[in-house]
């Protein structure tokens, strides 16, 4: 059964172009190798294999003889260590992409991005686990996203791996020495993960997909060096000349501050890829001039967040006002409207922007940020409040600002306990589980009344969407209300 799960694998290979025919007999060798196996007789040929059923088969027989132990985490190891050895060396992937690219920027990232799902190294059928749907708001569809592709950790690999030696090597996972490494139990394999070299604003960087894609072609583009994260004048010029490069692409950068930041302040990088958000189908709802910028189409966005939206056919011109509006920004208190820039030193205004080009235009997005604190709102008063952190409490990054939701796993289970618990009528005030929601429930049961097995789905749905909606409205540092209006326009005047 080994030799036929082997041949499965390698007909997987051919067929997906992993690698040439030439290359067969070697492929087969590198995979006997791992498995310490000295033969070989498979004649058979495969084609349209199950990928995650064959690994899986792998797997189940490198258990049961004793080569890899039986938990998530050292079968994620040896499966990429299975799947590296048919993908082609990073400078033979390099020069195919660079000859599709000749072509076109999409022949391009289309090979990249079928390479990368192919490899195994965005695992596909994982992917498929994540719960999705769209909410329609005042601001446009919202996408949900309960996040189930990333596997959960096995506690006995999380014991094995705090008493494991720490290793500063790759610096983090956004290094470009991952590629080809083969992890350890608390870093993942990326054997068959590969990398493009790119150039924006003179200088290196680097060009990949997530392997948890959380919308079409998800990508991240990062520095070539470990540096941290900053939003500086040279954030623009990478942003601008990145959609240059790559023009069917959107990419933006989270914030460089704690709470309004990304999960890696670490190394500096962005995020793009080939979807098109709610933020940017959204409209311009109040137009603006900025001094000495007449030439640049201006505006605050409708959307829940505080966004400024400039347009124009040159990006130089973009380049420049975006940076006028950052050294504003970063420098703005209004204390009417609870904006300061500063406390006891510690800076709190950044921006998060997104940057795209539609047709000859060039767009940027500015989000303006403020990671301020108090004692009522001590994970940040434009942060989601904590009457919602029983849906998410996780800082909103740079996709959720763009209107996709990405919620934690826990809500799968616990959104199936709760339409029992409001089919059954049950109290939910001392459940361990469902406490945190009960609140909620109630105003779910006395907005809809009449719930049944029929709509019940439907109507968790809707009001995760609501609560999402409230989530980016708290991220908002001007509110949508008159008051927030006119001191958003305030800080526009002040920009010179």
């Amino acid at each position: 059964m080994i030799e036929k799960s082997i041949k499965k694998l390698v007909c997987y290979g051919l067929e997906n172009s992993l690698f040439e025919k030439e290359d067969v007999i070697y492929i087969t060798n590198k995979i006997l190798e791992l498995l310490g196996l000295d033969e070989f007789e498979c004649d058979e040929i495969f084609s349209e294999v199950n990928l995650e059923e064959t690994l899986g088969e792998i797997l189940d027989y490198a258990v049961e003889n004793g080569i890899i132990e039986d938990t998530i985490t050292h079968r994620d190891l040896f499966d990429t260590k299975i799947m590296g050895a048919m993908v082609a060396r990073p400078s033979e992937i390099i020069k195919k992409f660079n000859s599709f690219y000749e072509v076109s920027p999409k022949e391009a990232t289309d090979y990249f991005y079928k390479l990368s799902c192919d490899s195994d190294y965005i695992r596909r059928y994982r992917i498929k686990k994540d719960m999705k749907w769209k909410k329609s708001t005042d601001y446009g569809e919202l996408d949900i996203t309960i996040n189930l592709s990333k596997p959960e950790k096995d506690p006995r690999a999380v014991a094995a791996a705090k008493n494991a030696a720490q290793v500063g090597y790759p610096k983090c996972m956004l290094c470009r020495e991952c590629e080809g490494y083969a992890g350890r139990l608390n870093f993942p394999a990326r054997q068959n993960h590969r990398i493009i070299p790119i150039t924006i604003n003179e200088s290196d960087w680097c060009f990949q997909y997530s392997p948890y894609v959380y919308y079409n072609e998800h990508c991240i583009v990062f520095n070539a060096k470990h540096t941290p994260m900053a939003i500086n004048y040279g954030t623009f010029r990478k942003l601008l000349d990145f959609v240059k490069l790559f023009p069917h692409y959107f990419v933006g950068s989270n914030a460089d501050l704690p709470i309004v930041g990304g999960s890696i302040l670490s190394h500096d990088h962005f995020q793009g890829g080939n979807y098109t958000f709610a933020m940017a189908k959204a409209p311009i709802e109040h137009k603006f001039s900025f001094d000495g910028f007449s030439d640049v189409e201006a505006g605050i966005v409708r959307w829940p967040m505080s966004v400024i939206r400039i347009r124009s056919k040159d990006d130089e011109r973009l380049e420049q006002l975006a940076c006028k509006i950052l050294d504003a920004w970063r420098g703005y208190t209004d204390e009417s409207a609870f904006i300061f820039a500063e406390t006891d030193g510690e800076p709190h205004n950044t921006i998060t922007p997104i940057a795209r080009k539609n047709g000859e235009v060039y767009e940027l997005d500015l989000v303006l940020r403020n990671n301020i604190t108090t004692d009522e709102h001590p994970m940040g008063v434009y942060h989601p409040h904590a009457e919602l952190h029983h849906i998410k409490r996780e800082n909103i990054g740079l996709i959720e600002v763009m209107g996709l939701a990405v919620l934690p796993a826990r809500l799968k289970t616990e959104m199936a306990l709760l339409k029992e618990a409001i089919l059954e009528g049950k109290n939910i005030d001392n459940d361990e589980t469902l406490a945190k929601h009960s609140k909620w429930a109630k105003e779910i049961c006395d907005k809809y009344g009449d719930i049944s097995k029929d709509n019940i789905d439907k109507i968790i749905e809707e009001e995760i969407g609501v609560v999402f909606a409230k989530v980016l409205e708290h991220a908002g540092v001007y509110k949508r209300d008159e008051n927030g209006k006119n001191a958003f326009v305030r800080f526009l005047e002040s920009v010179k």
